[in-house]
């Protein structure tokens, strides 16, 4: 009943997202047109009910930067309770690797340097510098031939910090126009969300959302132990290589198009536990759908709340995310988590 209840809540804020805005369409009429978009044929897309503006603003604009905000969210929860798992942490979230300040760093030398892949822009750099970081991440935390989950988080810190501060370095040292743009990057935003930018983060969620679903029954094993997964005949080493790989690439692919959007990964997995508990098979759908409910309803929040200027979706997820997550330490149930109080 959550999944569909969920489902139908993202719909929702989907299309009064799409009608709010300088151009007010109706509620109604921005249903009209997305279902006109979609499916051939539709009288009401030739009867001249709907103005060709508001078709743009709906179509061309709002829908887009929802259904990326959407899809941002998705992935980052869905890497956060992945990555909670990956190293017995419950505090971990994907930027514990590093990877979104890899990211940084990528898109900071594409607009300051102009060093990345000129063709595709600063999205495609942003990619190139979170696979880098994945890739150093991977190296650092071996050993022995095993990944250590606590050598990757300190690699990690490590790299995470190494990369903030070229980016800090890139970023007071170039010319002032470009500042602007590095902010706004950093701290996370859809705002310029076209069609062509939901394709990236959709084929990661699709692929890295089918392997994790495959292999959750082999998280739940890992929650009690390596030994007690190994018993069970999983190879833990190679578990915990793919969903690391996995994990890291789909916050990759989601800061490449939205920049840094922080808590959701680390929000919405304890919540999807505390509803559903830490059974995978059930918390990672809940926490998939929750993180695009949320960051979807974060998105219509940052460009509603100060109109007409717009709230960097970072700036509003530490916002919402930091007194949620102190109330949720002192809850009762927080032990039960993996939080202590």
């Amino acid at each position: 009943m959550l999944i569909p209840t969920l489902t139908l809540s993202l719909l929702a804020v989907i299309v009064v997202s799409a009608s709010i805005g300088t151009i007010g369409v109706p509620l109604a009429d921005s249903l009209k047109i997305i279902v006109g978009h979609l499916v051939p044929g539709m009288p009401w897309m030739s009867d001249g009910s709907l103005s060709s503006v508001q078709d743009n603003a709906v179509w061309q604009f709002r829908l887009p930067r929802s259904v990326l905000a959407a899809l941002t969210g998705a992935a980052l929860a869905l890497a956060g309770a992945l990555m909670q798992a990956v190293v017995h942490n419950s505090l971990a979230e994907p930027y514990i690797l590093g990877v979104s300040a890899g990211a940084g760093v990528g898109a900071v030398s594409f607009i300051v340097l102009g060093i990345g892949l000129s063709s595709l822009g600063i999205g495609a750099s942003a990619f190139i510098g979170a696979v880098i970081a994945t890739a150093a991440v991977y190296v650092l935390a071996r050993k022995g031939g095993r990944i250590a989950p606590q050598r990757l988080i300190l690699a990690g810190v490590a790299l995470g910090s190494l990369f903030s501060a070229i980016t800090s370095y890139l970023t007071i040292s170039t010319d002032a126009q470009n500042v602007y743009s590095i902010m706004f990057f950093l701290l996370g935003s859809v705002s310029a969300a076209a069609m062509s930018h939901l394709l990236l983060p959709a084929i990661a969620l699709c692929v890295v959302g089918l392997f994790a679903a495959l292999r959750a029954r082999a998280l739940n094993a890992l929650l009690v132990g390596d030994e007690a997964a190994s018993s069970l005949g999983i190879n833990v080493n190679r578990l915990r290589s793919g969903i690391l790989v996995a994990a890291a690439l789909l916050t990759g692919s989601a800061v490449a198009v939205s920049g840094g959007i922080g808590f959701v990964g680390l929000i919405v997995p304890h919540i999807a536990r505390i509803i559903v508990g830490s059974d995978h098979r059930k918390m990672l759908p809940i926490a998939l759908l929750a993180g695009a409910v949320f960051l979807t309803t974060c998105d219509l929040l940052a460009r509603t709340l100060s109109a007409p200027s717009e709230i960097p979706l970072g700036v509003l997820t530490a916002l919402v995310g930091a007194p949620f997550f102190l109330w949720l330490l002192r809850r009762d149930r927080a032990d039960s988590v993996g939080v202590s109080r």
